[in-house]
């Protein structure tokens, strides 16, 4: 027995060194995980250890994929991307990779909630956002197509779920999909039933990822973490906010969860609704529902240019890095970026830390306390590299900045469901917009700098003075992050 675990062992070993797309990094942690642990560093590789969602959810992904970019190639299209000025032309040229849509002219894109300065009260806007959705789905007449991560029960959940229940009963086509694990409370309670007997077609994304046939043969933690409605094919919503107060009550000693949530109108409402089909046809196995991604709204005269894209476990590998680093790479004169969940690979890392030596202000706001022990120690192990850099490092104080924002030079914008930490860039089903447009970068920035407003700046002195042991646990984390 104990040479058939040593060759085991082995065996484990020499797959996580020689697995393709892996990073160095991430070849190191799991043979060191491996070898220290090894029972428990066998099991964890072969539950944890590669991006693989198991080969017939892979072979239903990969179908609706190419039925979708068919109908990308299909749809209105007036951009040439060599027209656009840079580095405009050269961002959508990379989104547009990923997924096979185009940039779209004529969008009508609008940041919801308030639109004066009020740092102090940033759940008006989350709340702001809330009755906006809740006013759409009141007046659609042929769909609402709805995916969340998190979905609960309270008052923001209830509204969107009882909007969602009404519509259905005028013979709305109502279709709602939640990730099994982050709306596991909202699943099988009184708002799931209430949606159900009003005749919603509900689907629980990822939701035998657990079971034992499948974790042999697929990843188990890997998550639906994308936020989507769309209504009528007229009407789209794009941002980091969940279904959920902002108090949040499962996790209230971190409240308020602060969000952007954008409001969309024009062609890129067609390229959302791809978006919720590549998830909701795989899982569910529905089919004939081709006209809803076929039905492009007209684009308006003065709308802006934009693009919906999606990442994740089957898209092309390092791609989600590979947008937020050309985004970081395009700024010339200033960058701003939000996040929740700052665990960066060194690619990402070294774009951001090479951004102020080229004359970029370059700033960054976390929160201060995050609801991730593990995540909030190995954001503040890069502090010291960035701030050396000359990157101006803010901490939020006021709850948990949930919004995910980069904004570039005040022209370009992208905001949307991924963080920059290793699960959304490998992990992760994402939704994201790309924005080329002034004005509406511009209402962005105000809120980033809304958030600015009351964080509260990190110096280097303050990092270096920091005890040893609090800087040794802070690295452990970090070495460790390839396999978190």
């Amino acid at each position: 027995m104990s040479m058939l675990l040593f060759v085991l062992h082995l065996v484990i070993a020499a797959r996580a060194l020689t697995r393709a797309n892996r990073t160095p990094a991430s070849r190191a942690a799991w043979v060191l995980v491996i070898m220290l642990a090894p029972v428990i560093g066998m099991l964890a590789y072969l539950l944890l250890g590669e991006t693989n969602v198991g080969r017939a959810r892979l072979r239903r992904l990969q179908q609706t994929a190419r039925m979708l970019a068919d109908l990308n190639d299909a749809a209105h299209n007036d951009v040439a991307l060599a027209s656009l000025p840079a580095p405009a032309s050269s961002l959508f040229a990379l989104a547009t990779s990923i997924n096979g849509a185009q940039p779209q002219r004529g969008n009508r894109i609008v940041l919801l909630g308030a639109t004066d300065s009020h740092p102090t009260a940033p759940m008006d806007d989350c709340r702001a956002a809330i009755d906006a959705l809740v006013g759409d789905i009141a007046q659609a007449q042929q769909s609402v197509h709805i995916a969340f991560y998190i979905w609960l029960d309270d008052d923001a959940g209830g509204r969107v779920a009882d909007a969602v229940a009404a519509a259905a009963g005028r013979g709305v086509a109502c279709r709602v999909m939640v990730d099994a694990l982050g709306s596991r409370g909202f699943i099988g309670g009184p708002r799931w039933a209430q949606l159900t007997q009003a005749g919603v077609k509900l689907l629980r994304t990822l939701d035998d990822l657990n079971r034992l046939q499948h974790m042999a043969f697929s990843r188990m933690d890997l998550r639906d973490h994308r936020k989507i409605v769309v209504i009528d094919n007229r009407i789209a919503y794009c941002g980091s906010q969940n279904c959920a107060d902002p108090e949040f009550r499962v996790k209230p000693r971190f409240a308020p969860w602060i969000d952007l949530l954008l409001r969309c109108e024009g062609p890129v409402v067609a390229q959302t609704q791809r978006l919720f089909l590549s998830g909701w046809i795989p899982e569910s196995g529905e089919q004939g529902l081709d006209g809803y991604a076929a039905d492009v709204a007209q684009p308006f005269a003065d709308g802006c240019m934009a693009l919906a894209f999606e990442t994740g476990p089957v898209t092309r590998h390092n791609v989600m890095t590979d947008m937020f680093a050309a985004c970081v790479y395009a700024a010339q004169r200033e960058l701003v970026i939000s996040t929740p969940y700052f665990v960066p690979d060194e690619a990402l890392l070294r774009a951001i830390c090479a951004a102020p030596r080229r004359g970029v202000r370059t700033r960054l706001i976390l929160p201060r306390r995050n609801d991730s022990w593990l995540v909030g120690q190995s954001s503040r192990s890069t502090y010291a590299d960035l701030l050396q850099c000359g990157v101006e490092v803010y901490e939020y104080p006021l709850g948990l900045l949930h919004a995910k924002s980069l904004t570039i030079d005040g022209e370009i914008a992208l905001v949307g469901s991924a963080n920059m930490d290793r699960r959304s860039l490998e992990l992760n089903f994402e939704n994201n917009l790309l924005i080329a447009d002034s004005a509406v970068t511009a209402s962005i920035v105000r809120r980033q700098e809304d958030y600015l407003s009351v964080s509260e700046p990190v110096l280097l002195s303050q990092v270096m003075a920091w005890p040893l042991p609090i800087r040794l646990l802070q690295n452990a984390v970090a070495m460790m992050s390839p396999v978190l």
